[in-house]
């Protein structure tokens, strides 16, 4: 017989359509206070439509806790009356951490609350089919990178990778190019730094960046299609990514391309991630004679004048759009975010993909809003997601 939920007790709904209640209008009050500060109460209540009372309420709560700060001298009014004071996200005295894990290397990071990167380090995979051994090693790293003031608390660390991330149980169910599967990442974290673990998939965690703290803020529905050893999606609508059952949605490495030809571990061609691999394109490079022990040789190569390099880039870019074209076609968001390294730092690669996709959806086609910090961005925006949608809860016990 399938199970079915047992239904709260009726004493309890009330308590919990509370707590949700205040959850969202915290949330609510300080993603304002990110998006528009420095920023009056007043103000605050205006775009929220909370009461000045609440509002007066949850700002005093987040000054305490230390996540916003008065931001200037009070200024008075004209007349009588307490004087405006704007307040911002206090950016000195928190910080996350940042965990990110590609094929060749791990990523350890510290953001502010602005999601602007503090510090960061690589580190070389030693013993890439040891999970528990980069891990730990990740955050031992983590430990010793330099905060941005004296005394800066960490309020929990967050993980990103490719993949299959069970974003609700902390693990990385299937990595394929790591070999690693039902890795228990946020206890493997959690034991070793003692702090409040997050997980997700490294496209998820872009969105999540991107609608916090990059170009598609406010936009209604946004893809991410990241490109890299690993090719995946992620989509969300008003501020809500879609993970699916497990987390398993965006999983897009197995999308046929229009027009690719590179052979696939499946028995394919032209499937999407075969294609589109930082792998593929460093392989063909070194092929054609082009220095590519890592994807940013192939990019130097180009700026150098390198003719093969620069169509190999072009070539990539073109592959990218077609792929942009075809997930436009089923989610039909307002905004596309494209993690390509071509794109990111090159103007004929991006006007490339752009081409691609279209004249009528071209202009709605952007390249990630954190050229130089993507990775290190991606596994700290998933701590940071946390915060702006439950302040209360990741900020508890703080002073």
């Amino acid at each position: 017989m399938p199970r079915t939920a047992t239904p709260l007790p009726l004493s309890t709904v009330p308590r919990v359509a509370d707590r949700d209640r205040r959850r969202t209008s915290a949330s609510v009050i300080l993603r304002s206070v990110l998006e528009h500060g420095p920023v009056a109460r007043s103000t605050i209540a205006r775009l929220t439509g909370l009461s000045p009372a609440s509002v007066t309420d949850y700002c005093a709560l987040f000054t305490e806790r230390g996540l916003i700060r008065e931001a200037a001298a009070p200024r008075r009014a004209r007349g009588a009356g307490r004087p405006h004071v704007p307040l911002d996200v206090d950016d000195r005295r928190h910080l996350v951490g940042g965990v990110h894990v590609a094929v060749p290397y791990t990523t350890v990071a510290l953001l502010d609350l602005r999601g602007r990167v503090v510090a960061r380090r690589e580190l070389r995979h030693d013993r890439p089919s040891d999970p528990a051994g980069v891990l730990e090693r990740a955050a031992d790293a983590l430990a010793g990178l330099p905060a941005s003031a004296p005394g800066g608390r960490l309020l929990g660390i967050g993980c990103a990778t490719g993949g299959w991330v069970d974003h609700e149980a902390g693990t990385i169910v299937d990595h394929p190019l790591l070999g690693w599967r039902d890795v228990p990442v946020r206890e493997v974290l959690g034991a070793r730094t003692g702090l409040p673990v997050h997980v997700d998939g490294h496209a998820r965690a872009l969105v999540n960046a991107e609608r916090l703290f990059g170009r598609a803020r406010g936009s209604g529905s946004v893809l991410h299609l990241f490109a890299g050893n690993v090719v995946d999606a992620a989509f969300a609508t008003h501020d809500e990514v879609h993970h699916g059952p497990r987390s398993q949605a965006g999983t897009i490495a197995h999308l046929p391309l229009p027009g690719g030809q590179e052979p696939c571990a499946c028995g394919r061609k032209g499937c999407l991630q075969a294609e589109l691999s930082e792998r593929t394109l460093c392989r063909r490079a070194r092929e054609a004679g082009v220095d590519a022990a890592n994807p940013m040789r192939v990019v130097r190569a180009a700026a150098g004048g390198d003719a093969v390099a620069v169509r190999l880039l072009v070539e990539r870019a073109r592959m990218t759009g077609r792929a942009v074209a075809l997930l436009l076609d089923v989610l039909n968001p307002e905004t596309v975010v494209v993690t390509e390294i071509g794109s990111v730092h090159r103007e004929d690669c991006l006007r490339e993909l752009r081409a691609a996709v279209g004249p009528e959806r071209a202009a709605s086609v952007l390249p990630t809003s954190f050229p130089e910090s993507v990775l290190a961005v991606a596994g700290g925006a998933v701590a940071l997601d946390v915060l702006y949608r439950d302040p209360l809860g990741m900020s508890h016990g703080l002073n």
